[in-house]
């Protein structure tokens, strides 16, 4: 898809997701990023340093999130920068031996702003699990056609 500025208005929104999340999905993460901390997958060590149990990622959380901003642009590469502050962790239950999932994070986006000289726009992200916001001004800027 080729984003026109002019197509688009502040305040228009450009979709939404359902992430689902596994134990599995955070072992496959911990894998490609080569972060093994084991409150990423080991219950007892969780709840041992006063986590309520096992949680995502943060940056698993970040990189499924801004996917609803690079599946909308259409080009990863169009998207310039990414920022958020992390509020909550998300609880991912063990579902083992079973298909469903253990968190679910939710997504939708709007345009923020539009920067005309600049030829962008801001998405600001909504990003719960659990009912409770998970990210903080989660913001990505995309670079228009």
């Amino acid at each position: 898809m080729s984003l026109s500025i002019h197509e688009l208005s502040a305040g228009q929104e450009i979709g939404s997701r359902t992430i689902e999340v596994t134990r599995t999905d955070l072992v496959k993460y911990a894998g490609a990023s080569g972060d093994f901390n084991p409150i990423h997958w080991n219950e007892a060590f969780a709840t041992s340093v006063e986590l309520p149990g096992v949680i995502a990622h943060g940056m698993f959380t970040m990189g499924s999130s801004v996917q609803l901003v690079t599946d909308w642009a259409g080009d990863p590469a169009a998207v310039v920068d990414f920022q958020t502050r992390f509020t909550k962790p998300v609880l991912v239950t063990d579902t083992t031996g079973t298909s469903a999932a253990g968190a679910t994070i939710e997504v939708s986006g709007i345009i923020g702003k539009l920067d005309a000289e600049a030829n962008t726009a801001r998405v600001d992200l909504t990003v719960t699990a659990a009912g409770q916001k998970v990210l903080m001004k989660a913001q990505a800027v995309v670079k228009l056609a």
